[in-house]
């Protein structure tokens, strides 16, 4: 296991990595805006069915929903790298060490992100209609990648203080700046190991806006799955980036956890024993 000096060092890095995020470049403001423009053009049928999609996900704070995943595939991934250790269920995967947890973490991105890059391709064909699909299985991947991660780093979704945190990396991905200092101050419960607040609880209340704001982040890169041809390219691009993202926040943020717990399980080490 890794050495206090090792730990502080990692949280070093995810805190250095965390003040970056808190800085929204000019181009992710424009990108926000023709989504209101492609609200107005888009036909209510295609708006209605995007709603009632969308409206499928807030069974997944409660229950995980059609998006719960099977941890198995990550327990093996992780039994195979720790062949000495008996990996049986997602509390094992947490005796493991950080550099293990890392390399699963980053083969799920890459893997997620390719199957992005082909979902996005092919929504990509079909225009306005295909686009209208293309949102919310893209959340559905978002999420999925997400409980993977989770997993990695020995976290269960099937835990409902799990799936709220797993919203808020979604959230923190698409978030302007203003958010995403607001969704660290939110974490920090779950950092100090108190779990989620009340304050926590009652913003999920409105998860509603967590799942229209992450659409509106995609903008005019969305927009351009109108044109022919140009579309394939940009729902490819548009696709992967967006998991990269959600998959970097994923990964941060549950390492830091992580390092947290075992920061705090070193101190009270320490303290007993100087008792």
């Amino acid at each position: 296991m890794e050495t206090k000096e090792q730990l502080l060092a990692e949280l070093e890095s995810i805190n250095k990595w965390e003040q970056e995020q808190k800085h929204l470049w000019i181009w992710d403001k424009i990108a926000r805006l023709p989504f209101k423009l492609l609200d107005k053009v888009t036909p209510k049928i295609i708006q209605d069915k995007i709603a009632l999609l969308l409206d499928e996900i807030g069974s997944f704070i409660q229950t995980g929903g059609q998006y719960l995943v099977q941890e198995k595939t990550v327990l093996k991934r992780v039994q195979e790298a720790h062949p000495k250790l008996t990996i049986e269920s997602v509390e094992d995967v947490g005796r493991v060490n950080l550099q293990t947890m890392d390399a699963i973490a980053e083969e799920l991105k890459k893997s997620r992100a390719n199957m992005a890059t082909v979902q996005g391709a092919s929504t990509g064909i079909g225009g306005l209609f295909t686009l209208a699909v293309d949102i919310p299985l893209l959340l559905g991947l978002s999420l999925k990648t997400l409980q993977e991660i989770a997993i990695a780093y020995g976290y269960d979704p099937k835990q409902k203080a799990e799936r709220i945190f797993i919203i808020k990396c979604l959230q923190f991905t698409s978030s302007d700046v203003v958010g995403k200092k607001a969704i660290l101050t939110d974490l920090s419960g779950f950092y100090e190991g108190r779990g989620q607040s009340r304050e926590m609880m009652s913003q999920l209340q409105g998860w509603r806006e967590v799942v229209y704001t992450y659409r509106d982040q995609f903008g005019w890169k969305k927009m351009m799955q109108l044109i022919p041809v140009a579309g394939v390219i940009f729902g490819a691009f548009t696709n992967r980036s967006a998991v990269l993202d959600v998959a970097e926040a994923g990964s941060m943020l549950y390492k830091k956890r992580r390092i947290m717990e075992r920061l705090q399980e070193t101190n009270k080490q320490a303290e007993g024993s100087y008792d």
